[in-house]
Order: C-alpha cells, then structure tokens, then sequence
C-alpha cells in the first residue's frame, strides 16, 4: 500500500483538500454536528483509505516535534491549572482594586503576558469563566474585558516561539531561534497589546461600568504553593530549553513527563487536561497537505503563482494573504497550507508570516481559536459574546496593529514592502 497514492487521482485528492479547507472556512458541515477537527480527520481517514496517504508518508508528513512540543506546552498548562493558578489570577485581576480603565490594562498585561509563555488558547480555556463570574460580582460588563483577554491572547502570544500551536509550528519548520524570533516579533506584538487595550477603551468606555448589574457570590480560590513552585520551575526549565542549542523537542518532552510524576496530581487529570483535538486537527492537516503535495499539484501551482508575481515573498501579498486566509479557514490551518505551498521559505518571510497570522485573528470571531474558546466558555457562565460585539473591537484593533507590523517588518528590513 506504500505506493497506492500513485494511483489516486490527483482530481480525486484536489478535491478533498479544497472541501477540507472549504470546511475549515465555514467551520462545520451543515446538518450535522461535525466541527473543523471532524472535518479535518475525516478528510484524513478518506486520503488514508483511498490510498493518497499511507502508514509511512504519514510518518513524513506528521512533523512530531512540533506535536511534541504543543504536548508539552499543554501538560505545563494543566499544571499551572492544576495548582489553582488560573483561576487565581482570574479571580484577582476582576476583583483587584482600581478603576475600569485599570481593570481593562490588566486583563490584557495578564492574558498577554501568560500568552507568550503558553499556549494562548489553554490560557483562555482557563481564565474566562471566573474572570467573567468576578467580573459580574463588581456590577461590569463582562464583554469589554473578554474580547480584551482574545485580543490581549492573541496579540501576546505572536511575540514568542511557543505562543501560538502557528508560531510552533513555523518555528519548528524553519529551525528558527527563539531569541532573534522574540527580537523580530516581540514588539509588533508589544503594540498590538497596546492596540487592544485602545480600541476596547474607545468602544466601550461609556459601558465599561454598569452600576445596577446583579452582584454574584465569588467562589473562594486558592492556589497550592508547591504545585505552582513546581510549574514556575518547569516554565524556566522550558524557556532556558528554548532559548539554548539544546534539542527543543527531547527536553519539552522530559520536562513534560517528570510534571507528570505527582504524588497528588493524577495523570488521567492532567492527561485530561491536554487539548486533543487541537492535535488530531493539525496531524489531519499534515496528512491531507502531504497528500496534495504528492500528486505535483502544488509544486505547478507554486510555478503559476510565481509566474503572476504573488508569492507571499513581500509584505504585499503577504498581508493580505494572512488576513484573509486567518480569517476563513483559521490561523492554524493557514499557515500549515502556505507551507505547504511554499515550504522553502527564509527566515525573514517566516517571521513575517508568523506576525502577521497571529495578528489577524483578532480580526473577527472566527480568527483565531482563543476568539472562539473565549465565546464558548463565557457562555458557559451564562455571558453572550456575539460576532458583532468582538467585531467593533476586532477589525479596528487588528487593522492598526497590522500597519505597525508591517512598518516593522519593513523597516527592520525582513520583508520588502512590494
């Protein structure tokens, strides 16, 4: 079966991949309950079973360490919110003295701090709901202060390697150093929080207090010192990690597997804990972008575009591009079909495209995953956060933070402009 895909029309696997990716962009299949990771893994169970894929070109295709190295970030994340960290802080930073203003700059120094270090969408995961529940106890308006922590996650995370499941990714294909990638992108995403923290002031700064909303019973939250000691401990391990010629992989994956030898902590629970799905999207992702790649389809497309002058070699095309495909298929996705598409690229296009993803999913809703899980979870607690309130907020914030990236990125001379 290794060489059934030779076999397989490339019209038959062209449109597989065109439906997943129309999948990813509509974001389900209408009449049934299949979301984008289903939609994902069936179009990889369907390119496996027709014999465009097999058991050792998934092994190709699959990059492991960058799957290594999100499982890593995740077990680390469980621990800070196994420790009671999260909601902690969620707690502290709602209920923390101050006016809106000063509420409104920590909810997004807190959510875009903790993003650089950690996978943004476990932060968000762990943070919304206390955060609108202590919010709520005070008489606010939770909304402001959520589309504030999906700005302030998103924006924060595209400052460092292992912000984003994206920034891993691209890190890992293009062997990038952590230090000249945080040189490159942490002040494009430095601004872009100082762009979030503007625009919700601006839209909402006449809701940001509302006096006669119910008040609510805070929940008592405290937090194991020596769980969070030990969490701290594996953060500096993790960042020394990063930051050396040490191979990242091998060592997130031994700092992962000693958090989880706990004498309190059951593994199930932080094994739990680890968001698969996000996972099994990205392996569905390489298995049917490998696929594609198999049949020469892109390799002539990658001529054609190349021929037309609109390759994403210059801030030009790539600006655009990033924005919409971010804003359509997802972030995640985009960026794992341009390298498809494009798997060559200096380091210089891979900063910028990094940036530039990450960024643009504070664009609308449906930008980025944290957008979503923030969503999610507020409703959960009985919040609504519709597409139009994130969109008052999200296409201004995201059009300004995307002006200075691209002054940035040009003037530090990455991309050339056009």
């Amino acid at each position: 079966m290794a060489e059934d895909w030779l076999a397989v029309s490339p019209g038959f696997v062209l449109t597989v991949f065109v439906l997943t990716y129309v999948g990813m962009a509509v974001g389900r299949v209408p009449g049934f309950r299949v979301d984008r990771t289903g939609i994902a893994l069936v179009a990889a169970i369907v390119m496996f079973v027709a014999g465009a894929s097999s058991g050792d070109r998934i092994v190709e295709a699959v990059d492991f360490p960058t799957l290594v190295i999100l499982f890593g970030l995740m077990i680390l994340s469980a621990q800070f919110a196994a420790s009671g960290f999260y909601d902690w802080v969620s707690l502290r930073v709602s209920t923390a003295r101050g006016s809106p203003a000063v509420l409104l700059a920590s909810t997004v120094a807190v959510a875009g701090g903790l993003s650089a270090m950690l996978a943004n969408d476990v932060v968000v995961f762990a943070m919304t709901p206390l955060l609108c529940i202590g919010l709520r106890s005070r008489g606010l308006d939770p909304r402001p202060y959520l589309i504030a922590v999906a700005g302030a996650a998103n924006a924060g995370s595209a400052a460092t390697i292992i912000g984003n499941p994206q920034n891993i990714v691209i890190g890992q294909v293009g062997q990038l150093d952590f230090w000249a990638f945080l040189g490159v992108c942490g002040v494009p995403a430095l601004v872009g929080l100082g762009c979030v923290f503007a625009v919700v002031w601006a839209v909402w700064r006449k809701r940001l207090h509302v006096p006669d909303a119910p008040s609510e019973a805070l929940p008592s939250e405290t937090f194991d010192r020596f769980q969070l000691g030990k969490a701290l401990l594996a953060t500096a391990v993790l960042l020394f990690l990063f930051a050396s010629p040490v191979a990242d992989e091998n060592g997130v994956l031994l700092v992962a597997g000693a958090l989880l030898i706990s004498r309190k902590l059951r593994s199930r629970d932080m094994i739990g804990m680890v968001d698969w799905h996000l996972l099994v999207l990205i392996v569905s992702l390489f298995i049917v972008t490998d696929a594609l790649a198999q049949t020469g389809l892109i390799a002539l497309g990658v001529e054609q575009i190349t021929a037309a002058g609109l390759l994403p070699d210059r801030l030009v095309t790539m600006a655009p591009l990033a924005l919409i495909a971010s804003n359509t298929i997802g972030n995640v996705p985009a960026v794992i079909m341009i390298l498809s598409i494009w798997p060559e690229m200096p380091a210089g296009t891979l900063y910028a495209l990094a940036v530039l993803t990450t960024l643009a999913g504070n664009f609308v809703l449906i930008g980025s995953l944290a957008n979503l899980i923030v969503a999610e979870r507020a409703a959960s607690v009985g919040v609504r956060l519709t597409f139009l309130d994130h969109a008052r907020c999200g296409v201004p914030m995201t059009l300004l933070s995307f002006v200075f990236a691209i002054l940035w990125l040009w003037g530090l001379g990455v991309l050339p402009l056009s």
